[in-house]
């Protein structure tokens, strides 16, 4: 299976919609705004200025300008060249100087000339994409100089292995299993994989968050990585890590009905009873100097 073919036809179609409903207007015309993402852990990235930053899997460049706004030198690399075109139209609407290169995370080091930086950062939703999650932290490594920083917020792999299925309503069942939200007909099951499998899970999904449209290549691949499986390949890679943090909300409505939309961050929780679900993480690693 080509999943690099599949996945870049699926985000180019998903780019086209998502140029017209990801706010990019109002991010761009206010020099003073940050991508939810970026200001949600704004505190952890800390002082950025002067440093080179390289943005893995960067779509539409939202993360990206908006580390630039915090004062790093910043690069993104994603594998679409639709998005990329959204990204580059962006920062031009928005005066930023972002270099933006088209390659797949595990090519980057090549396609970027050798170039190494004081910053790797990806966001959420990216490391779904890619099988293995060995191949991606060495690639990080790869990237960073001595004393750089691998930043790292995206969903938990709890989150991605969770599918919403129907549950009994008679009043005595419900009854039988307080575990139950309470929240309509639907719970969430452990159905997906936790842990990475050489087997990919193939879906085919016609719409698209962050706009309306139907997407032309509907098909995309994904794997998932176990929390575990990430921390160990982050230290295979030779890195340190220096934080792990664990949220109960993740920038989107990851399953409709059940989560609510805290207005004060921007993001979703499960409204009921959230501390049952780690929702998203934050990792930070260093290279030793």
């Amino acid at each position: 299976m080509d999943y690099l073919s599949i996945n870049r036809a699926n985000w180019d179609s998903r780019a086209e919609i998502h140029v017209t409903g990801y706010g990019l207007d109002a991010l761009a015309d206010d020099p003073d705004r940050l991508s939810d993402v970026v200001r949600f852990d704004a505190g952890r990235l800390g002082d950025l200025h002067g440093l080179d930053g390289v943005h893995l899997q960067c779509h539409l460049g939202t993360d990206t300008l908006s580390l630039h706004r915090l004062g790093a030198r910043m690069t993104g690399v994603d594998l679409s060249p639709v998005s990329l075109a959204g990204a580059r139209a962006l920062a031009a609407r928005a005066g930023a100087d972002i270099d933006y290169v088209e390659a797949d995370v595990y090519s980057a080091p090549e396609a970027l000339g050798g170039r190494t930086f004081d910053l790797v950062y990806t966001g959420i939703g990216a490391i779904c994409w890619l099988p293995s999650i060995a191949r991606w932290a060495r690639t990080a490594a790869a990237l960073l100089r001595p004393g750089g920083r691998l930043f790292i917020r995206d969903g938990h792999p709890v989150l991605n292995a969770l599918v919403p299925q129907a549950i009994a309503t008679d009043p005595d069942d419900r009854a039988q299993q307080p575990w139950i939200s309470g929240a309509g007909e639907t719970t969430l099951a452990l159905e997906l994989p936790y842990f990475e499998q050489e087997q990919a899970l193939v879906w085919r999904e016609e719409q698209t968050y962050g706009g309306d449209g139907t997407v032309g290549s509907p098909e995309s691949v994904e794997w998932n990585h176990g929390l575990g499986e990430i921390v160990t390949a982050v230290l295979d890679a030779g890195l340190v890590l220096t934080a792990l943090v664990e949220h109960d909300s993740i920038p989107w409505d990851a399953f409709a009905g059940l989560m609510a939309l805290d207005p004060a961050t921007g993001e979703y929780r499960l409204a009921v009873r959230p501390e049952r679900l780690p929702a998203s993480f934050t990792l930070v690693a260093i290279r030793p100097s």
